[in-house]
């Protein structure tokens, strides 16, 4: 006769107990690293606090960030860097990796000349970039000169200074060809083959059989771009610094965002008015949007990746 007494919740059988303990390790991690100060963050944008006093401002903090106007060029400066920037040094990074699967002589050589940027320090690159792209004793605007073109004033002209950053991201885009080129070298040769025999061109054999395989890795490098893009500091402003010849180490003759402003992002906001001026009230605000953001461009990207991969 079948016996009529359940089985024991896992739970008093000790399983409970052990899952929490193996779990322990990113349980506290998690508490520590993520939670605490998220939830921190989030009450101190509610506070005017500068390290040593602390007082309850409720919704000042958010309203005077909302009608900041260096916050609101700030915002769209970086807004620009995700719609523009991130599209053009990711594509451009598929592209060099598909180049480079096509070269059988020298393979060896070419991935390491395009993989090398990547490896300069950002402070230094971005010094180089600047003098090479300097409109009077750069070598780039001659260059320009001897085929009859004027080169623009790339990191003086406001117009100028934001596309002069992306060819700077496209220069530096090494880690991303590298992760696209190992993509690509795992797509099964003999799809390309059999598409071959059924007449289909090289952009037919691109679009029906490598982006579709390539796809997870395209939308981890946009992700991952998109949340870098947000965070855009160091370049921003050592660009803006070393054009505007400011030698102040103390900042004080230095205008964040030169030229007009245009260079200026979030997260140099974050920091002028955390770190400087030590309203870390404000600087919460920036820190709990830039989470936001990332949040929402995130969940965005995996939306229309999860159905072009339903409508494949």
């Amino acid at each position: 006769m079948a016996s009529t007494h359940a089985a024991p919740p896992r739970w008093r059988r000790g399983e409970g107990p052990r899952a929490l303990l193996w779990m322990s390790p990113w349980l506290i991690g998690f508490a520590l690293f993520l939670a605490y100060p998220l939830i921190t963050t989030l009450y101190y944008s509610f506070t005017s606090y500068d390290l040593f006093t602390l007082e309850w401002v409720g919704l000042a903090n958010w309203q005077y960030i909302f009608q900041d106007e260096m916050s609101w060029n700030a915002a769209r400066n970086t807004l620009w860097l995700v719609v523009f920037m991130v599209p053009a040094t990711v594509i451009f990074s598929l592209v060099v990796a598909q180049l480079l699967t096509r070269v059988k002589a020298g393979a060896g050589f070419f991935r390491t000349v395009f993989y090398l940027p990547s490896l300069v320090p950002m402070a230094a690159g971005t010094i180089a970039f600047v003098f090479l792209l300097n409109p009077a004793t750069g070598p780039v605007n001659q260059v320009l000169s001897w085929i009859g073109i004027t080169g623009p004033d790339w990191f003086g002209d406001a117009s100028w200074s934001k596309p002069s950053l992306t060819l700077l991201g496209m220069w530096s885009c090494g880690q991303l060809t590298v992760i696209f080129l190992a993509a690509l070298l795992d797509v099964p040769r003999h799809l390309y083959e059999a598409a071959a025999i059924d007449g289909a061109g090289a952009w037919r054999q691109f679009r029906s059989i490598t982006l579709p395989t390539v796809a997870p890795v395209l939308m981890f490098s946009f992700v991952t771009s998109i949340i870098y893009s947000l965070q855009y500091f160091t370049q921003a402003m050592i660009a803006s610094r070393v054009a505007s010849g400011s030698t102040d180490s103390a900042g004080t003759t230095f205008t964040p965002g030169y030229p007009d402003q245009s260079l200026l992002t979030l997260p140099q906001v974050l920091f002028h008015d955390g770190f400087r001026d030590y309203k870390m009230g404000l600087a919460s605000v920036l820190a709990i949007l830039l989470f936001a953001l990332s949040m929402v461009f995130t969940l965005f990207l995996l939306r229309q990746f999860r159905r072009a991969e339903e409508g494949a």
